[in-house]
């Protein structure tokens, strides 16, 4: 203990260091206690092992682009994902919804010759509407949300699948954009990174904003933590639900779009992987499965690990089922380490109380 010299204010320096020691004791417990937190050291300790392994080549631009271009596409995806998984939901239907957009823009901009923003448009709207009859079916049912997106997924494969070949008498559809579309959804920078990174920031920026800053937020944590309780605060969470459902369908859709642009094809069996890597993505940031906590920054370290693993692995001149190990390995960390982080929280706040 420093000497107890008075201060200009009258208050006793020792008496002040000390509780400026108490507030930053208190302040890195409450960091360490952050689901965030696992996901950091967790990001940190993967791209150190693959950078050792990857060399130069994966510190470079190749390297960078190359799983920052999958963390996009992901990313994306697993945003609104997680939104739905604090609020207690599950959306497995983005798998079809990514196939089933991407074949719409194709179908009306390549086979229809419409213009590309009509087609843009009606790739949208088929992911809306997906989204808006997920919600309406979860919330006016008591159908659990995973059965109701899984029935949606399969009902809209082949739906897709059905429309594609009475149609176009075939399960994929080319379409080459014009200059502008394709520099706004599909270019790519410096001939490495896609543009997709940049609307993935985007989307993170507005997702932040509706999670942590507006009282949106407050409502969806509340929904995740008991929705009995929520709704009879005054919480409108059948709304709320329902509107994550569309932000989930619309996000899913827009990925489908921007592979139309970057690939300039559309495939009735492509987006199935985003099912499972949107909701690994998202555990592994921290956010829980029984709901109520997460964080949109953990959700992006989240999406970062996961595509330096998916794509450390090539860099690194492993075999790719070392990858599928490390991710599993990643995921059952994740789970550990969020019920721990959360028991630290619980004791903590009890302590308080």
């Amino acid at each position: 203990m420093g000497r107890r010299t008075v201060g200009a204010n009258g208050e006793p320096r020792a008496l002040a260091t000390e509780t400026q020691t108490e507030t930053k004791g208190h302040s890195l417990g409450a960091l360490a206690r952050r689901p965030e937190t696992g996901s950091f050291i967790g990001f940190v300790v993967v791209f150190i092992f693959f950078a050792a392994l990857g060399g130069p080549v994966f510190m470079g631009a190749p390297g960078w682009s190359s799983w920052l271009n999958i963390a996009a596409e992901v990313g994306i995806i697993a945003l609104p994902v997680g939104l739905l998984m604090i609020s207690g939901e599950f959306d497995f239907s983005v798998g079809s919804v990514v196939p089933a957009s991407s074949m719409m823009t194709a179908m009306l901009a390549g086979h229809y010759d419409l213009p590309a923003l009509v087609a843009i448009c009606g790739g949208l709207c088929v992911g809306t509407a997906i989204g808006l009859v997920n919600g309406l079916l979860v919330t006016r049912t008591t159908i659990p949300s995973l059965i109701v997106t899984i029935g949606v997924m399969f009902a809209v494969m082949g739906l897709t699948l059905g429309f594609a070949v009475l149609i176009k008498g075939s399960t994929s559809v080319s379409y080459v954009p014009d200059p502008t579309t394709k520099f706004l959804l599909g270019q790519f920078i410096n001939n490495m990174f896609n543009v997709a990174i940049l609307w993935w920031l985007g989307f993170a920026a507005l997702f932040f904003y509706v999670l942590h800053i507006s009282p949106i937020g407050n409502w969806i944590f509340a929904i995740g933590g008991d929705r009995e309780s929520a709704r009879n605060a005054g919480i409108p969470s059948n709304r709320v639900t329902i509107g994550l459902f569309i932000a989930s369908g619309f996000c899913a859709a827009f990925v489908g779009v921007v592979q139309v642009m970057t690939y300039q094809q559309a495939q009735v069996a492509g987006g199935q992987a985003f099912i499972f890597n949107s909701i690994m993505c998202v555990v592994i940031g921290g956010v829980l499965l029984t709901g109520g906590a997460g964080s949109i920054i953990g959700i992006l370290l989240g999406t970062m690990t996961f595509a330096v693993v998916n794509q450390g692995v090539f860099f690194a001149a492993l075999d790719p089922n070392v990858g599928s190990i490390i991710v599993g390995a990643l995921l059952l960390a994740a789970v550990l380490s969020n019920d721990t982080f959360r028991a630290l929280a619980l004791s903590a706040a009890t302590k308080k109380a």
